[in-house]
C-alpha cells in the first residue's frame, strides 16, 4: 500500500497544476451521470403515465432534453479531459529533460541513454490517461455506481440485495486481479527501457556493427527484448481481460437474476411492471459504471507503473544551483592533493593529485590507459567531486562555487566530438551565442574549416550530421566552438587523434595561440601534442609520477621514455 501511495503520490505532483480543471470536468461528468441516472426513472414515469391513460408528451419531452444535454456535456469533458491530458504530458515530459540536465554528470552517464528518452516518451504517454481521465473517471465511475445502488434500493429492496451481492463478488475479484496487472505493465515497461537503450546503442555502433558482421547477433539481442516486453504485456492482457469477464459476466448473471426474480415478484403483485422495467433499466447502466471503473483502474496501474520510472530519474543526485556569473573566479587552475573516485566502492581514481595550471600556458597530461588523465579533466570540469584536496580556480575553492561558476570560462573538447544538434553554426555557437560572424570566420580559416563550410550546400546553416562530416573534421568544429568562446582555460582531450598532418599542424598553431591568452590543459596519446607544452604531467595509477618539459622527462622518466618506445605517445621527429 505504502508502494501504491507514493507513487500515486507522482501522478498527483503532475496532475495537482491542474487541478482546477480536474475539479471541473469531474463536475462535467457527474451532471451527465446524473441526467444518466434519471433516465430510468423518467422512462418509468412513461410507463405509469400510459397506465393510466394520461399524454406522455411532458415525459418523453424530458427524456429528449435529458439526450441533448447530456451529449453536450459529455463532448465538452471530453475536449476538456483530452487537453488536460496533453497538458500533464507536456508538463512530466519539461519535468524529465529539466531533471536530467539538472542531474550530476556522472550519475546519468550511469543510464543507458535510449532508457532515459523511453521514460520521456513513452513513460509520460502511459502517464497521461492515468493522470487526467482515469482520474475523473474512478470518482464518476464511483459516484454513478454509488448513485445507481441507492435508487435501486429505492425502487426495491429484495433485488437490490441481489444487486449488491453481485458488485461485491466482482470488485473482490477485480481487486486480487489488479497487482498482477501492474506488476506485468510495470515489467514490459522496463522490457521497452532495455529495448530504447539496445537500440539506440547498436544505432551509434552501427559501423562497428556491420564491419564485424554483428547484425544478426544485434538483432537477436534486441528482438529479445521485444519479445520479453511482449510476453509480459500480453500477460497484462489476460489479466485485464480475466478481470473485464468477470465484471461483465457478473452483471449479465445479475441481470438474469433480476429478471427471473422480478417477473415473480410482479406476478404476485408485489411490484409494478413499471418498476421492474426501471430496475432493468440500472442493472444494465451497471455495465457503464463497472467497466469504466475497470478500465481507469488498468489505466491507472499502468501509470503508476510508469511512475514509478519516472521517480527514478526524480532520485538522480543534483548539482547544486547557481548563477555562472556570481562570482569572479579569476583565471588559473589548481588541483592540491586530490583524492577522488567514482563510487563508494572502487579504488581510488586520483591519489594525492598536484598539478597546477597557470594563467597562461600549456600543461599536457600523458600516461598509460587508466592513469587518471580523464579523472582529471572531469575533477577540474565538476563531474567527479574530490573526496580530500581541493580543486581552485583563481585562488576560490570549488566547494565555495557552484557547478556552473566553476565552468565559468572554461571550454571543453571531448575526444570523442559529438555533434550538437542542429546546423554547423548551430554547432560553433553552442557556447558563446554572441560571437561575431568575423570571429567565426577567422576561426573557421585558422582550423582550415572554411573550405568545408563552403562545399556544404547551405554552408553554416548546413545540418550537421555524422555523414556530411569526417571524424577529423567534426573534431575541428568542436576546437573551433571551443575557441569561439574566449575561454580562460582550455581543456582538450586529444585534440589531434582524428586529424591529417596539414590539420594537426592548424590545430597546434591555434593552441599555441590560446595558449598565449589563456590556460590550455590537454589530454595527449600523440608526442607531436605535447613537445610544444610548456610542462608534461606524467600520470600513472591515479598519480603524478614525473613533470617536466619533453626533454627534461626524456632525461628524467623512464615511463615516459617507455611512453614515447612503445607509441602510446606517437612518435614525430625529436627535436
Amino acid at each position: 500500500m505504502a508502494v501504491f501511495t507514493s507513487r500515486f503520490a507522482v501522478l498527483w505532483f503532475f496532475a495537482r497544476p491542474h487541478r482546477r480543471v480536474l475539479v471541473f470536468a469531474l463536475v462535467l461528468g457527474l451532471i451527465a451521470s446524473s441526467m444518466e441516472l434519471a433516465t430510468p426513472l423518467v422512462t418509468k414515469w412513461v410507463l405509469d403515465t400510459l397506465a393510466v391513460g394520461g399524454s406522455i408528451s411532458g415525459p418523453v419531452a424530458a427524456l429528449f432534453g435529458l439526450l441533448v444535454v447530456g451529449a453536450l456535456i459529455g463532448w465538452w469533458q471530453s475536449v476538456l479531459l483530452g487537453t488536460l491530458a496533453e497538458d500533464i504530458v507536456l508538463g512530466a515530459r519539461r519535468h524529465l529533460i529539466a531533471r536530467f540536465l539538472s542531474a550530476k554528470v556522472l550519475s546519468l552517464l550511469r543510464k543507458s541513454p535510449g532508457d532515459l528518452v523511453t521514460r520521456v516518451t513513452s513513460d509520460s504517454v502511459l502517464m497521461r490517461e492515468a493522470a487526467s481521465s482515469s482520474l475523473v473517471g474512478l470518482v464518476n465511475g464511483s459516484v454513478v455506481l454509488v448513485g445507481t445502488l441507492i435508487l435501486m434500493a429505492v425502487l426495491d429492496l429484495v433485488l437490490f440485495g441481489v444487486t449488491l451481492a453481485a458488485v461485491a463478488v466482482v470488485a473482490v475479484l477485480f481487486g486480487a486481479l489488479m497487482p498482477g496487472i501492474a506488476t506485468a505493465q510495470e515489467k514490459a515497461q522496463a522490457a521497452l527501457a532495455d529495448l530504447g537503450g539496445g537500440t539506440e546503442g547498436t544505432l551509434r555502433a552501427i559501423k562497428t556493427v556491420k564491419a564485424a558482421g554483428a547484425e544478426d547477433r544485434q538483432r537477436d539481442r534486441l528482438f529479445a527484448d521485444l519479445d520479453r516486453a511482449r510476453n509480459h504485456g500480453v500477460r497484462a492482457v489476460r489479466r485485464e481481460a480475466v478481470a473485464w469477464t468477470v465484471s461483465w459476466t457478473g452483471i449479465q448473471a445479475v441481470i438474469i437474476v433480476i429478471l427471473a426474480l422480478g417477473a415473480a415478484r410482479v406476478a404476485a403483485g408485489e411490484m409494478a411492471v413499471s418498476t421492474l422495467v426501471a430496475f432493468l433499466l440500472y442493472a444494465f447502466g451497471l455495465m457503464g459504471p463497472i467497466m469504466e471503473l475497470s478500465q481507469n483502474m488498468t489505466a491507472l496501474q499502468a501509470g503508476i507503473a510508469a511512475a514509478a520510472r519516472i521517480r527514478e530519474v526524480d532520485a538522480l543526485p543534483r548539482e547544486a544551483a547557481g548563477d555562472a556569473h556570481a562570482v569572479d573566479v579569476g583565471p588559473g587552475l589548481a588541483l592540491a592533493a586530490v583524492e577522488a573516485r567514482y563510487s563508494a566502492d572502487a579504488r581510488l581514481a586520483l591519489a594525492g593529485v598536484t598539478i597546477d595550471v597557470p594563467e597562461r600556458g600549456h600543461v599536457a597530461l600523458v600516461g598509460p590507459s587508466g592513469a587518471g588523465k580523464t579523472s582529471v579533466m572531469s575533477t577540474v570540469l565538476g563531474f567527479l567531486e574530490p573526496e580530500a584536496g581541493e580543486v581552485r580556480r583563481g585562488g576560490v575553492s570549488y566547494s565555495q562555487l557552484s557547478p556552473r561558476q566553476a565552468r565559468a570560462k572554461l571550454a571543453y573538447v571531448e575526444q570523442e566530438t559529438p555533434v550538437v544538434p542542429g546546423t554547423v553554426r548551430d554547432n560553433l555557437l553552442f557556447v558563446n551565442p554572441d560571437a561575431s560572424d568575423q570571429d567565426v570566420a577567422r576561426v573557421l580559416g585558422e582550423l582550415g574549416l572554411d573550405s568545408l563550410v563552403a562545399e556544404l550546400p547551405d554552408g553554416l546553416d548546413s545540418v550537421l550530421t555524422d555523414t556530411n562530416v569526417s571524424g577529423g573534421q567534426r573534431q575541428r568544429i568542436a576546437i573551433a566552438r571551443a575557441l569561439l568562446a574566449e575561454p580562460e582555460i582550455l581543456l582538450m582531450d586529444e585534440a589531434t587523434a582524428q586529424v591529417d598532418g596539414v590539420t594537426e599542424a592548424a590545430i597546434h598553431e591555434a593552441i599555441r595561440r590560446q595558449a598565449k591568452r589563456g590556460a590550455v590543459l590537454t589530454i595527449a596519446h600523440r608526442l607531436s601534442t605535447v613537445v610544444d607544452a610548456d610542462r608534461i604531467v606524467v600520470m600513472d595509477g591515479g598519480r603524478v609520477v614525473a613533470q617536466g618539459t619533453h626533454d627534461e622527462l626524456l632525461d628524467d622518466s623512464e615511463l615516459y621514455r617507455e611512453l614515447v618506445a612503445a607509441f602510446r605517445l606517437e612518435s614525430a621527429p625529436l627535436r
